[in-house]
């Protein structure tokens, strides 16, 4: 284990697992209807990349950036720096995130994409973190792992950019943050 993280919450090889679950679900759901599955920059990569080795079906990929955090807390406002290059009207969207925590990114994302004439919208996570939820009508359809309300990076997570490439998925020791 690295000497910043306080635990480890899911190995490489679990998140894998649910990444095949997940996809299979995907699958079976979209089999007829060829998604777009938009990455939100830039914790997803890592999940989506892994995810769509599993979904066997036909599909497409595109990304945006969208962000309300700033270190270890949300600023309340969503910003987005990067659109879709894919128009999403008449089609099936499914949102990748690697955690939805608040809720308000996916909410104010969920909401473009609707007002963009989307046919559905649905959301897949790797982890959700209910405890953090102030949007609390929001539920993503696909859950990887649920969490409890602690600090966590890897495999896509960052604290300030850093930890995104770690295999696994960690609680930060506080003592990184809270200087």
């Amino acid at each position: 284990m690295d000497n910043f993280i306080e635990e480890i919450l899911f190995t490489h090889e679990e998140i894998v697992k649910k990444c095949k679950e997940l996809g299979e679900k995907i699958t079976k759901d979209y089999q007829d209807k060829c998604p777009i599955l938009i990455g939100l920059l830039k914790g997803c990569v890592p999940f989506m990349a892994e995810l769509i080795k599993h979904i066997k079906c036909d599909m497409e990929i595109d990304f945006m950036k969208a962000s309300s955090y700033q270190g270890i807390c949300s600023t309340g406002t969503v910003t987005i720096t990067k659109d879709t290059s894919t128009s999403v009207a008449g089609r099936h969207v499914i949102i990748v995130e690697d955690i939805v925590d608040s809720g308000l990114t996916l909410q104010q994302v969920t909401n473009l994409l609707r007002d963009r004439k989307a046919t559905s919208i649905e959301v897949v996570v790797l982890l959700d973190k209910p405890a953090g939820r102030t949007i609390k009508q929001f539920k993503p359809k696909y859950v990887g792992f649920t969490i409890p309300p602690k600090f966590v990076v890897g495999f896509g997570l960052d604290y300030n950019e850093l930890y995104r490439n770690l295999d696994y998925v960690g609680v930060l020791k506080k003592s990184v943050y809270d200087k």
